[in-house]
């Protein structure tokens, strides 16, 4: 594969990551990011449990948003089922861990790798298609799995009430059984994920997949291997999911269908684009509007689709490219 991307690296006109860094903003992202864990990790200090509760939601979403970031965002490939992989990732611990017996911390790599197997077998077929059809073929993906958890598939997801009772995570003989607790993973997990962002940004990985979005024919005509780039970047984004799916059923200790619908994945897909594709502020800043502001403004938090619906639109006319962009790469 380094074959092939160096090349492409090597024919754009772009003097190496110093002016990646600088045209992107990746370390202005990095610190926006950090800056924005950091501040999260008072919340236990300064709120109820109430708001540890959100902001352990948030940083859950956050993830979530992020790793549909990597396949919306960065490959640029429309995807509309992404609650699908999340929930793939939260039945994975819940049927573990509740069926099982295994611990919370064992399901993790079987919730992401099956995530992420089912995401690259799922692009495998479709990263042929373009735009609306690739929409539509992700939505009916996402259909399919809502269908196959609400009729009980193989016995074991617990039909339309889903599976209760999952269990509580143990680090190093410790129970994290308080809000305070799971907030403290959960943005550990968060921060992590940031940092592992921040890496794919800069790798040479990332960069193609910036260069795939802006062309793809002048990319495999460079040497890029397109289809495997994609597919690999489904993978990625679907596996990231799978994380989020877990920390979620550990967070609710239920899973059910209604949990990840088509309107879950609808929420996914303005975030980032509402907040800014390819934009790790962005992604961030788009979580937060959407989970935090209508706590804020109770009163009208029924109303928060519909509000965030006509945000989506203002932002479409007024600000095509999102509330905190990224800075386009010039080849």
């Amino acid at each position: 594969m380094d074959a092939k991307l160096k090349p492409l690296s090597q024919s754009v006109s772009i003097k190496g990551d110093t002016l990646f860094s600088r045209r992107i903003g990746l370390k202005g992202a990095r610190r926006i990011a950090g800056g924005l864990w950091v501040l999260g990790l008072f919340v236990p200090a300064l709120f109820d449990n109430a708001w540890i509760s959100i902001a352990a939601i948030f940083a859950i979403y956050g993830i979530v948003a992020l790793s549909e970031d990597i396949i919306l965002g960065r490959a640029g490939m429309f995807d509309m089922g992404h609650a699908g992989y999340f929930g793939i990732g939260a039945y994975v611990t819940a049927i573990l861990n509740v069926t099982f017996g295994w611990p919370i911390f064992a399901t993790i790599p079987f919730a992401i790798l099956v995530s992420a197997g089912v995401g690259a077998l799922l692009a495998a077929p479709l990263i042929r298609l373009r735009g609306d059809y690739l929409l539509v073929a992700t939505i009916g993906f996402n259909a399919i799995f809502v269908l196959a958890m609400r009729n009980n598939l193989g016995g074991i997801t617990g039909g339309s009430g889903g599976i209760t009772d999952i269990g509580v995570p143990f680090l190093f003989g410790f129970q994290l059984a308080s809000q305070s607790a799971m907030f403290w993973l959960d943005w550990v997990v968060l921060g992590i994920v940031l940092v592992l962002m921040r890496n794919l940004d800069a790798s040479e990985f990332g960069r193609t997949l910036r260069y795939l979005k802006q062309d793809e024919l002048a990319s495999t005509t460079l040497g890029v291997d397109s289809r495997m780039v994609k597919t690999l970047a489904f993978a990625i984004g679907a596996g990231l999911a799978g994380l989020a799916g877990t920390l979620f059923a550990v967070q609710i200790s239920t899973v059910s269908p209604s949990s990840f619908v088509f309107t879950e994945s609808v929420t996914l897909f303005a975030i980032v684009i509402v907040g800014g594709q390819g934009s790790i502020p962005g992604v961030l800043l788009g979580t937060a509007l959407m989970f935090i502001l209508p706590q804020i403004f109770r009163d009208f938090a029924q109303y928060r689709y519909l509000i965030f619906g006509f945000a989506m639109i203002a932002v479409m006319v007024l600000r095509p490219q999102g509330l905190w962009p990224q800075r386009s790469v010039r080849a």
